[in-house]
């Protein structure tokens, strides 16, 4: 009977740029305002990231009527809503925004189509969290569908004046589906600029892939929560090797391993490496004996801090550790014209 002996790593895997980001903001604002610093909503969709940041004084909530007034609180990187912002307002919150960049571009395509009169098909998740805020740029143009039966049936005002805009973390392959049947329904329809899918779930899907082709089994780290975690899961599943998503080590159950030689391991977007690191040292004990790396794609993405909240962090110096992370960085930043 074949016994477990080898962990491949799929690379890239882990944090992305977007979520890197966000949990550094959360960090620098304890460090630089000290506690508490309100988040609305999980900053990022993984309980364990969640649970750390409150330990470190970090307070999370669903409405932005639970944030006392006049308090630091902190967008979360799926992205808010116009309403959210002037709520804040309202309530004479100081605010940092946290939104992904990538996040950030789909919404100023949603202002920029609705503007120019389009129709808006949202491609994405029904109360996700990323996709609420994105519809709320344009609620008067924008219709979310999910899968292709809905494209098969949506209706817009104009058919000849259409585009679609998509959640940042769906499945490549499924969305392309779609897309596709928009398109023979809509001839002339408008695809975005750049590809609204990020490009740390389009590297971590291919990853999974190569990863699925050489392992027996692949464990998927991230929360059930996690759109981009559920997707890589998916997708190594899609190319027939069993495939489990699990929160921790902890959840690591020994029978998954029966008649297997190679385990695969990814992580989503939202869970950090030291977790990895937590499942390799499992695994070993299960009998597993070399690790390696499967390299992929390479990254090398960072986004730039808020500048206004940069500026006052580095007043403060209390996060120079952090703050130097983030010197090297890609310029993600947009403009609506």
């Amino acid at each position: 009977m074949p016994k477990l002996t080898t962990i491949l790593l799929a690379n890239p895997r882990g944090f992305c740029a977007g979520v890197d980001r966000a949990v550094d903001i959360v960090d620098i604002a304890l460090r630089t305002y000290g506690a508490p610093v309100y988040m609305r909503h999980e900053i990022v969709h993984n309980p364990i990231v969640v649970r750390e940041l409150e330990a470190k004084g970090a307070v999370f909530v669903e409405r932005t009527d639970q944030i006392p007034e006049g308090s630091v609180a902190v967008f979360s990187a799926h992205g808010v809503s116009p309403l959210v912002r002037a709520e804040a307002v309202q309530r004479k919150l100081k605010t940092i925004d946290a939104t992904c960049p990538l996040v950030t571009k789909v919404h100023l395509e949603a202002i920029r189509y609705s503007r120019e009169g389009y129709s808006i098909i949202l491609i994405g998740h029904r109360g996700h969290v990323e996709m609420e805020g994105t519809a709320g740029e344009a609620p008067n143009n924008t219709t979310l569908i999910e899968t292709i039966a809905e494209a098969e049936t949506v209706t817009v005002s104009d058919p000849n004046k259409v585009v679609y805009l998509t959640q940042t973390t769906l499945s490549i392959d499924d969305t392309a589906e779609i897309i596709a049947t928009l398109k023979s329904r809509f001839p002339g329809i408008i695809a975005p600029p750049k590809q609204d899918i990020c490009y740390a779930t389009t590297n971590r899907q291919a990853a999974v892939k190569v990863l699925a082709e050489q392992a027996d089994v692949v464990l998927v780290l991230g929360a059930t929560q996690s759109s981009n975690s559920v997707r890589l899961m998916e997708v190594a599943n899609k190319q027939g090797t069993p495939a489990y998503l699990i929160l921790s080590a902890n959840d690591i159950d020994p029978a998954w391993f029966d008649n297997v030689r190679t385990v695969g391991v990814t992580s989503g977007a939202s869970s950090p490496e030291h977790l990895v690191q937590q499942v390799v040292a499992r695994l070993k004990v299960l009998g597993a004996s070399e690790v390696r790396d499967l390299d992929v794609i390479k990254e090398s993405v960072r986004f730039i801090l808020p500048p206004a909240f940069k500026a006052e962090a580095q007043a403060a110096g209390r996060a120079d550790d952090i703050l130097a992370k983030h010197e090297i960085h890609a310029d993600m930043t947009m403009k609506v014209s």
